[in-house]
């Protein structure tokens, strides 16, 4: 994937609003943080994410998800866009938007997908 690819799938999600954390794009959603990304290694920062899911997709697929030091303690993975799935990665946006959304644009949402 792609960085304007990564763009033009969380800016799919209604509400996202765009600016910029530690010099990366970053994405927020009724004022609460959805997703950014580390220039460093072109990762993308996904939260709400157990401990133990992030134990299985870092053993089932090293070479996408991982972590660094400032996330050991936070229900977090880092998943490097080169080589995560587009439809993965919108899987994992559309569970933490649900989080973060207004119920009203959730109902919204599901209902303009019919």
């Amino acid at each position: 994937m792609t960085p304007e690819e990564m763009r033009e799938i969380v800016l799919s999600f209604p509400g996202v609003e765009e600016g910029m954390s530690y010099g990366s794009p970053a994405f927020k959603v009724n004022g609460k943080f959805f997703t950014r990304l580390r220039r460093d290694d072109q990762s993308m920062v996904l939260t709400g994410i157990s401990f133990d899911e992030r134990e299985m997709l870092m053993e089932a697929e090293p070479a996408t998800f991982h972590i660094t030091a400032h996330y050991k303690d936070y229900p977090a993975i880092l998943a490097r866009i080169d080589s995560l799935h587009p439809g993965s990665f919108r899987n994992f946006l559309d569970r933490r938007w649900r989080e973060i959304a207004p119920k009203k644009w959730v109902k919204e949402f599901d209902a303009a997908k019919v």
